[in-house]
């Protein structure tokens, strides 16, 4: 790709029509069409997560991303988007997102089933059904594998607009916080090193704190393959805004099937 980028920047000055021949050879082959269609099917069944207090300023706590499954009243985002405690005296409650625009719906919601081993949390929610997305088999995911994910990296300060990233699989890899030396190595972090440890995707796609809880799906058919729960910072907290490391992980789809099991029917 990098001699395609250089030869396309030659073009570029020289012959307009060119460019475009070349663009269409070496791009579309990469994603295609089949995304543009995709995002399109996806876009009504993501949302936004976060809690809600009519007192407060601003009422709408915005807080990570989620997506919707099963009969379209659950939600799934991660465990760390839904906070463990609520502010009952004051009438805080769960919420979800929905719509388009700057014409967000509130949705009341109620935690369904969490699993905070995985990162993952169900949320059912009030209201008429959303359309769902479909659950894929990520054990089937293999490295190199071309994925997207949509979510609202930077909340909804533009309003209620999700953004889709591409990503690629850039490892299958047990999920280790590493430690930089042998100085951050607590008992903590050794004893998880002791214990089995789960596997999950690697990404080299950009996200931000407000991805949380996005589905990884395959770009041609929108079938979900994992969530967003993590982005790997250079330095503090602050960077992975000012200074993104491009490295994001995604917990497999596979804990998502064993905690919707969990939910009894309605």
């Amino acid at each position: 790709m990098i001699r395609i980028r250089k030869a396309l920047l030659v073009l570029h000055i020289g012959s307009v029509q060119y460019l475009s021949v070349l663009v269409l050879m070496f791009a579309t082959p990469l994603w295609g069409n089949d995304l543009v269609k995709t995002i399109e099917r996806v876009k009504p069944s993501i949302v936004g997560v976060g809690t809600f207090q009519k007192t407060r300023s601003p009422a709408l706590n915005f807080l990570g991303t989620g997506f919707v499954l099963n009969d379209g009243l659950h939600v799934v985002t991660n465990a760390h988007v839904v906070p463990e405690v609520l502010d009952v005296a004051n009438h805080e409650s769960y919420t979800v997102i929905t719509g388009k625009g700057k014409q967000g719906e509130l949705r009341s919601a109620d935690i369904a089933a969490i699993d905070k081993e995985h990162d993952l949390a169900v949320l059912r929610i009030s209201g008429e059904a959303l359309p769902a997305m479909e659950l894929g088999d990520a054990r089937k995911v293999r490295e190199g594998q071309n994925l997207a994910f949509t979510g609202f990296p930077i909340g909804m300060v533009l309003g209620f607009y999700p953004v889709t990233h591409r990503a690629m699989v850039s490892s299958i890899t047990p999920i280790i916080l590493p430690a930089h030396n042998s100085r951050q190595l607590d008992a903590k972090m050794i004893n998880q090193l002791q214990k089995p440890i789960y596997a999950v995707f690697q990404l080299d796609g950009t996200a931000y704190p407000g991805n949380s809880g996005s589905p990884l799906y395959d770009p041609e058919s929108g079938v979900v393959y994992g969530v967003i729960n993590m982005v790997f910072v250079k330095g503090k907290k602050e960077a992975a805004l000012s200074n993104p490391s491009g490295i994001t992980y995604a917990i497999p789809a596979t804990y998502i099937q064993e905690l919707l099991r969990r939910i009894e029917p309605k």
